[in-house]
């Protein structure tokens, strides 16, 4: 245990990182202060695909910290599978034609570490999985029946709900902030607006942002985070209940009859202003949408009722960032790609080492003194 007893923490970013870390928290009779640059949600959460899963090949660390991340979905789930923004209906891939190999290859590497892995022929996916155009897939594809999807603005505001009656407190469009030091120690955080907020730990979550705000401390985090955009279609009847992630599109399901569309082909068509704004041609997104309906049972016309674009969090390694820096005492970060699969159990582990010192061990390579 740790000398000094953290009673108030500042969470910078909102996030589904920083929302599950604050309630975490303030379950444990900490008080919390929460901080977003604009509104909740209103950066990578608001424009994930987020898909959850641990499916191909990853470290095993990872891994497990994914499967228990899955877990408290699951556990969350079970309290009430009506939520419309929580659903296990599984993830279904597939490669281009001619990749059969590598689709069987992943396959095997699935079933090998006991993730539940389906190998399944084009005319055996009907039976398994709801609302698929078969004919899209080329050669073989895989359905892994144990995954999900959240949606994440309406997990952070099931989420806020018990933050305000736990007592949190809510800065929103604080604008920029930065980590106070005091004595080589973190003590609180401060808007760029000059507002202070005193603690005794201070946690930065802020998506892509994040290597950014901790610079400043003589702290370097690999920043490998791409542009990327989350489409949301207008409502269409549907039967789909799988993520789907194939060659041109990654489909899933969203409340109320609609689709989140995403990939990666189209991250050169957009373009960054120098505001930090974001545009691509609406041609683009109109593309996706039609790669995404020859995905759907029936190919109805999909319609782009919005999106969004930003920078997708990725560590430089690829690997999550989760912990105290060694350099400043008292601050700790949360920097991950898998958010969305993480975000119950980051905020549970982190929560726990931030009001004990105690370290846990499933953090152990993810460590931000692994860069120094």
């Amino acid at each position: 245990m740790s000398s000094t007893v953290t009673k108030h923490v500042a969470v910078i970013g909102g996030g589904i990182l920083g929302v599950s870390t604050a309630v975490h928290l303030l379950r444990q009779g900490a008080t919390v202060t929460l901080l977003t640059e604009q509104g909740l949600a209103s950066e990578a959460s608001g424009r994930s695909l987020s898909w959850l899963n641990s499916a191909g090949e990853r470290s095993t660390p990872y891994h497990q910290l994914r499967m228990a991340g899955v877990d408290r979905y699951r556990t969350l789930f079970a309290a009430d599978p009506n939520r419309e923004w929580l659903q296990f209906g599984g993830g279904l891939m597939w490669n281009s034609a001619g990749q059969s190999e590598v689709t069987k290859a992943r396959h095997a590497y699935e079933t090998s570490i006991g993730y539940d892995s389906r190998l399944l022929a084009p005319e055996e996916i009907a039976s398994a999985t709801p609302g698929i155009d078969a004919s899209a897939v080329p050669e073989n594809a895989i359905f892994n029946p144990g995954e999900g999807w959240v949606s994440l603005p309406d997990l952070v505001n099931f989420l806020m709900e018990e933050f305000h009656a736990l007592g949190g407190r809510l800065v929103l469009n604080a604008g920029k902030a930065s980590v106070m030091v005091d004595g080589g120690r973190a003590t609180g955080v401060e808007t760029a607006g000059g507002a202070t907020y005193p603690a005794d730990a201070v946690l930065v979550a802020c998506g892509a942002a994040t290597p950014a705000v901790v610079r400043p401390l003589g702290v370097e985090i690999p920043n490998g985070s791409p542009v990327s955009m989350l489409v949301v279609t207008k409502p269409v009847e549907h039967q789909v209940a799988a993520v789907m992630n194939t060659p041109r599109a990654a489909v899933r399901p969203n409340p109320g009859n609609t689709f989140a569309l995403d990939h990666d082909w189209y991250e050169e068509h957009i373009t960054e202003h120098a505001d930090g704004s974001f545009t691509i041609p609406d041609d683009v997104v109109q593309e996706l949408a039609d790669e995404s309906s020859r995905l759907i049972a029936g190919n109805p016309e999909l319609k782009p009722a919005s999106w969004k674009i930003g920078y997708k969090p990725i560590p430089g390694d690829g690997e999550p960032v989760f912990g105290e820096l060694g350099q400043v005492p008292g601050c700790f970060v949360a920097f991950t790609h898998s958010g969305a699969t993480l975000g119950l159990i980051a905020g549970e582990l982190l929560s726990g080492e931030i009001l004990t010192g105690d370290k846990h061990p499933m953090f152990a390579t993810f460590r931000p003194g692994r860069f120094s």
